[in-house]
């Protein structure tokens, strides 16, 4: 059961490490004053980029998961038509552009492919090159290189105008009750926003109970998603009583859920909260006091 949930929480969080985006075969322009481009997007990465970059007019439809907590724009998806990712379906919406990271199954590409159809591959990455790439190639894609360039450059410019916290030691912690350590994007983002991660073993993993019986963060990173709590997953670690007065006690920098998934521009939404929870706290490691201890 456990075994089960840490996937789950991977899933939401990671997707399933994506191939780097390639270029889509001549997808037709789609700048002002030219024929509208006909875009459907078929799962929940691929509908930031869509919704974000493309002109809302040209957006046949997105996927289910659009409007579901873990996506970051699901306020601007509201509105928009759905789609699963079906073949048949997909085909009688005649659409010029297919985006996608993981809907519909490997055999989904050439399918659309075969059937005349551009498809672009949201890929997946451990750095922030990643955001760079994903977002030129899907506003490419989507006839919007220049919006495309805008949103790179105010990604590089929230980055390099970061504060970084003085090297605060801070615990991730999901609903499923598990964290990461090096090596992960995660990682990346809260190394970037100056916290020092209190995980040191690579991968995903529970929550290191042992340890935090004896030692604790100065901080506790969130990432819950809006209609849940850390406490709604029987199952899950983030039950665990030390886990709940950690929460209660200790500094936390909540995270929408949204912002750690998808190698997004969004991400540096959750860098500056990281790095501002963590500036405003001056002890970094220590025993833990009386009132947190099992």
């Amino acid at each position: 059961m456990r075994a089960s949930k840490l996937v789950l929480c991977v899933c939401l969080t990671a997707v399933a490490g994506c191939s780097s985006p390639q270029p889509p075969k001549s997808v037709r322009a789609n700048d002002q004053g030219k024929t509208p481009l006909r875009v459907v997007s078929l799962d929940f990465c691929a509908d930031q980029f869509v919704i974000k970059l493309a002109n809302r007019g040209d957006i046949v439809a997105v996927s289910p998961d659009a409007t579901r907590d873990f996506s970051f724009m699901r306020a601007e998806a509201n509105g928009l038509d759905q789609v699963r990712p079906d073949a048949e379906t997909i085909l009688a919406l005649k659409p010029d552009v297919v985006l996608r990271s993981y809907g519909g199954g490997p055999q989904m590409v050439p399918f659309l492919e075969q059937a005349g159809i551009k498809v672009l591959q949201i890929g997946w990455g451990e750095d922030f090159a990643a955001v760079r790439t994903n977002v030129r190639a899907a506003a490419e894609a989507l006839g919007q290189p220049a919006r495309g360039e805008a949103l790179v450059a105010d990604f590089d410019r929230r980055l390099a105008n970061l504060k970084p916290a003085p090297q605060v030691s801070a615990l991730y912690v999901t609903p499923g009750g598990v964290t990461t350590g090096p090596g992960s994007l995660v990682d990346r983002m809260m190394s970037q926003a100056g916290l020092v991660n209190f995980q040191t073993q690579k991968g995903w993993n529970p929550l290191p109970l042992e340890r935090l019986a004896t030692e604790r963060p100065a901080m506790v990173v969130t990432a819950f998603f809006t209609a849940q709590s850390p406490h709604q997953d029987y199952w899950s670690q983030a039950r665990h009583p030390l886990v709940r007065q950690m929460l209660a006690n200790l500094p936390v920098a909540r995270l929408d859920g949204g912002a750690t998934a998808c190698s997004g521009w969004f991400m540096v939404d959750a860098m500056e909260a990281m790095a501002a929870t963590g500036r405003s706290i001056s002890v970094k490691t220590g025993r833990l006091p009386q009132d947190l201890q099992p």
